[in-house]
């Protein structure tokens, strides 16, 4: 009986051990802790969250077996094409328009809610952070804007169009610029933290992930930046430029180019793991989600590849396609020939699609059972069951 009890003892005594080794690995991750399934959950910058994987792992309203039901909510009508992908913050969605404008609008009714008058197309999509929207625009400089009024904050300039979509990390906002220089900017004043000039125009949007700023340039590189002071910590030269946005997941990074290529490197070394040629030029950014990566090419597919392994899993074709989303199963994407697609992520399957007016640019959002999208016929579109 004794021996009994001391055998259970000591795999109690394992079982915790286990446990707790095993919760550091959890948190090495720094997009996968989130809140429970019956939690609301905001979209409040491109590519969802820092890491910019594309994935929002809370949404389960949408699904393969309920998508095909999706119509048209509202849709809101700027002065020209809505290139911006939008993003969902606290019952408002907000979005760059070519016409200069940042827009806010009620997430539910699409009712115009405030504009913000830049001096030029604001192609950039916006962050939102403590009731603060940031925001690029063509006429150089970075809009830090109240989100509840659209009142201005502060503005910072640089010295080129700032077509990349602001990242805000711990009170601090990192974007890229067409004057080949990634800026970190003090969130609450637009003051200069630091600068990093690469050798070509910036239209790559930051991912931040465990202190490090990843982001790719026109002068073909991938670079990893030390995200307090900005100092280079590697970088990847691919076969031509990077306008692609990185994602990071599981100690990778993902990240399309010019010469055709998917890469996923080391996201500590900046070490190729692998690659994988598609049909035509890569601007697209990838998405990640359970072991797999969703990317868009100018050869008009959407391709799916293991995470681990670069194989090609699936691919669909559509009439050129935006950056894909991925949320409960199901991949979203825009396609130059008009439509708003969603796809089976396992299969690739068409599930739904929507014809718009014009090539559908904008990078997709799913946030609480809706789907919006811009387009280049002017509007924002909001989709729901």
């Amino acid at each position: 009986m004794k021996s009994k009890i001391l055998c259970i003892l000591s795999l109690i005594i394992i079982l915790i051990g286990t446990l707790a080794f095993a919760q550091p690995a959890r948190r090495l991750d720094p997009c996968g802790a989130g809140p429970t399934r019956s939690a609301r959950i905001d979209w409040p910058q491109f590519r969802f969250n820092l890491c910019h994987t594309g994935f929002n792992p809370y949404e389960f309203v949408l699904s393969p077996a309920t998508v095909g039901n999706l119509g048209v909510r509202w849709q809101y009508t700027t002065g020209d094409r809505v290139y911006s992908s939008p993003t969902v913050a606290n019952g408002v969605v907000y979005v760059g328009s070519n016409d200069n404008n940042v827009y806010a609008l009620n997430a539910s009714t699409g009712a115009l809610r405030w504009q913000y008058t830049a001096g030029a197309a604001t192609p950039s999509s916006p962050a939102v952070a403590k009731g603060v929207v940031y925001a690029g625009s063509y006429d150089n400089n970075v809009y830090a804007l109240n989100a509840s009024t659209g009142a201005l904050l502060w503005r910072y300039t640089t010295f080129g169009a700032v077509f990349s979509s602001p990242a805000v990390a711990n009170g601090v906002v990192y974007v890229g610029s067409y004057d080949a220089n990634v800026y970190a900017l003090n969130a609450s004043t637009g003051a200069l933290l630091w600068q990093y000039t690469t050798g070509g125009g910036i239209a790559s949007s930051p991912a931040v992930a465990h202190g490090v700023v990843y982001v790719g340039s026109y002068d073909d590189n991938v670079y990893a930046l030390n995200a307090s002071t900005g100092a280079l910590l590697w970088q990847y030269a691919t076969g031509h430029g990077v306008y692609s946005s990185p994602a990071v997941a599981n100690g990778v990074v993902y990240v399309g180019s010019y010469d055709n290529n998917v890469y996923a490197l080391n996201a500590g070394t900046g070490a190729l793991l692998w690659r994988y040629m598609t049909g035509s030029q890569v601007l697209s950014s990838p998405a990640v989600a359970n072991g797999v990566v969703y990317v868009g090419s100018d050869d008009h597919n959407v391709y799916a590849l293991s995470a681990n392994t670069g194989a090609l899993l699936w691919q669909y074709t559509t009439g050129y396609v935006s950056s894909p989303v991925v949320a409960n199963g199901v991949v979203y994407v825009g396609g130059y020939d008009g439509n708003a697609y969603a796809l089976n992520a396992s299969t690739g399957a068409l599930l739904w699609q929507h014809t718009t007016g014009g090539a559908v640019e904008s990078s997709p959002v799913v946030a609480n059972g809706v789907v919006y999208i811009g387009s280049d016929d002017g509007n924002v579109y909001a989709f729901s069951l």
